[in-house]
């Protein structure tokens, strides 16, 4: 499923619908090219799921963890390109949060088969196409009712 984002109000927009829809263990995982939006999509995301705290790319951490209405894991996978280190990636992916991984291709091998994927890709200067691949029943039916719901700007 493809969903056209106009502008960052727009992918914040998409984010937070979705973000309505997820439960404790969901997995996201995001991918685009630098500045293609990956970590204001996050941002949107965590704060719709009512974190409150400033959420920023854990690039030199890794992973950070947020207090929200779920507890909130935002990963960045950039550093671990042909890492065959495991960073306990399934205590997060099993537990009672949402985890958002960034750069996800580069740990693939530990990502869940569960989960939906999200590709953001730029189509304009303020302009971004979100691909949805949804890797379950519950992540179908979600992406479905995204894209009956969203309007587009």
């Amino acid at each position: 499923m493809q969903v056209r984002s106009m502008s960052p109000a727009a992918t914040a927009e998409i984010a937070a619908l979705l973000a309505r829809k997820l439960k404790a263990g969901d997995v996201l995982t995001l991918e685009g090219d630098l500045g293609a939006g990956k970590t204001t999509f996050t941002k949107a995301l965590g704060k719709a799921l009512g974190v409150t705290r400033t959420i920023n790319s854990p690039t030199f951490t890794i992973i950070k963890e947020y207090e929200g209405n779920l507890p909130f894991y935002h990963m960045d996978a950039y550093r671990l390109e042909d890492t065959e280190e495991d960073l306990g990636f399934e205590e997060y992916f099993d537990g009672s949060g949402v985890t958002v991984v960034e750069w996800a291709s580069y740990i693939e091998t530990y990502l869940p088969g569960k989960r939906l994927d999200i590709e953001i890709a730029y189509e304009g200067e303020e302009e971004r196409i979100l691909t949805f691949t949804p890797r379950s029943s519950h992540f179908e039916t979600i992406c479905e009712e995204i894209y009956d719901e969203y309007s587009g700007d």
